[in-house]
């Protein structure tokens, strides 16, 4: 009698079934036994576990193949999934997508000796809150608190972990349960959907606006300043740009009229260049520095964008506001843990030495590369990408125009050099290539990411310090892209 193919799908279902091998015997073969001794049994038999669930429903549904059940392939399946547990989530990439300070990329990248005080901090012991000189307990806050003031001209300063924070401590700090008069221009969303009428009411401050959003001027301020006013905050729009029929109040001119009225004025410049980056042929950013100088009483600025740091908050101004910030119960919450702290340290120690910045510290190294020197690397670059794409893709040396990021500087653009590559052929079906293309990259032991645009997937050398590591994966990226490996 002739079975139904669905009969058979079952039967053969049941057959396969029940050659599963169980998860005890798997573990006693001596494949899997090598990965016991090297991931331990916790670790290979909860692996073995999944991988028998899934071969499971795989042929509960008639989805198994019989060689999927031998014990060589489940032996390498096993060995493949202890190798991807263990593999990390956060992973160094290459930034190839033209923006320098890239927020989903980590955003700056760190210098060498910042990276090295990481490390020798965490070998061992640390004095993170411990007076080397008294023997008693120390402020972590002194680990880099002389540097800021030496550097902006500070009577003191704090850190936080991130400059959101900064701002709200700041605000909670300065103002909780009071007002705080802010200009409708500056009511910036710093990211992430988290906006200054939200830092405000988070921070239990009362906002009251003044002005308009493309006009400010001082009597707006003038006539907002009464009782019940704790604060006046500025905020540098880094993130967008308002042109044309505009009008803004300086700090230098805002400052005399909050003193006046015993008020003291705060300014959150965001992206915080502590140099003045004009003198590196590119667009000009307050510095904390002049705002001090121009009377603010607290600025509170990045550690990780211009600075070229780790993610911080740095809150710098007058002894008397910094001392109330510093004691603020919402402080502890916000503190920095010694790692970014190390690293804080080395990366301000660098400015000490502003001479040697451009070649110790990535980000202005990136943000001040010559085009020349990247278009160079791309002509030297291009005969391999292109070998290696061939006959699927044809690649070529364009100019590009590169971006700050990060919202810092939205509007000002970097000439830069990059290779454009394109399906060959018709161009029928671009979209897809380009986008297996772009999984195929990322998808390299060491993921490259580009962007898409105008049907070419493009790769900005700006930020390609060294070549070897992308040369190196050609093969591999060939291979991600089913085509059969170049001869010789």
């Amino acid at each position: 009698m002739t079975m139904r193919p669905d009969e058979s799908m079952v039967h053969g279902s049941k057959a396969l079934l029940q050659q599963l091998p169980s998860v005890d015997r798997i573990l006693q073969w001596p494949a899997v036994q090598a990965l016991v001794a090297t991931h331990g049994h916790t670790l290979v038999a909860g692996e073995a576990r999944a991988l028998v669930a899934r071969r499971r429903e795989a042929a509960r549904a008639g989805l198994l193949a019989p060689a999927a059940l031998q014990p060589d392939t489940l032996a390498a399946d096993l060995a493949v999934r202890c190798r991807d547990r263990l593999a990390p989530r956060l992973r160094p990439v290459l930034n190839l997508t033209g923006t320098v300070i890239h927020t989903n990329l980590g955003r700056s990248v760190l210098a060498d000796e910042a990276i090295a005080r990481i490390v020798s901090t965490m070998a061992g012991p640390n004095n993170l809150e411990f007076d080397l000189d008294t023997g008693g307990r120390g402020d972590r806050d002194t680990l880099v608190e002389e540097l800021l003031c030496e550097i902006t001209g500070a009577e003191a300063a704090t850190v936080v972990n991130n400059n959101a924070g900064a701002v709200l401590l700041t605000i909670a700090a300065l103002a909780r349960g009071r007002e705080v008069v802010v200009s409708r221009g500056e009511l910036v969303e710093i990211g992430g959907a988290f906006r200054m009428p939200d830092v405000m009411a988070s921070a239990g401050a009362q906002m009251v606006e003044v002005g308009t959003t493309n006009r400010t001027h001082p009597a707006d301020y003038q006539q907002a300043l009464n009782e019940r006013t704790a604060l006046v905050m500025k905020v540098h729009t880094s993130n967008y740009a308002v042109q044309g029929f505009t009008s803004a109040v300086s700090e230098a001119v805002l400052a005399p009229l909050c003193h006046a009225r015993g008020v003291p004025l705060a300014t959150d410049l965001g992206s915080g260049s502590l140099i003045d980056l004009a003198a590196h042929g590119l667009p000009r950013e307050p510095l904390p520095q002049e705002m001090l100088r121009a009377g603010c009483d607290v600025v509170t600025f990045s550690g990780d964008k211009l600075l070229g740091g780790p993610q911080a908050g740095l809150i710098v101004g007058s002894r008397a506001a910094v001392g109330r910030i510093r004691k603020f119960p919402m402080k502890r919450a916000l503190r920095m843990s010694k790692l970014p702290l190390a690293a804080l340290e080395a990366t301000l120690m660098l400015y000490l030495q502003p001479e040697r910045l451009v070649r110790d510290l990535p980000t202005l190294r990136h943000l001040t590369r010559p085009q020349s020197q990247v278009a160079a690397m791309a002509q030297a670059l291009q005969p391999a990408v292109a070998q290696a794409l061939s006959p699927r893709f044809e690649v070529g040396c364009v100019a590009l125009s590169s971006q700050i990021g990060s919202g810092s500087l939205p509007v000002d653009r970097l000439p830069s050099a990059g290779l454009a590559i394109g399906p060959a052929g018709s161009p029928k079906g671009v979209g897809t290539a380009l986008d297996e293309l772009a999984r195929a990259l990322r998808g390299l032991p060491l993921p490259v990411v580009g962007r898409i645009a105008h049907d070419q997937l493009l790769l900005d050398l700006r930020c390609l310090d060294e070549a070897a590591p992308f040369m190196a994966q050609l093969p591999a990226l060939r291979e991600a892209l089913g085509m059969e490996p170049l001869a010789g």
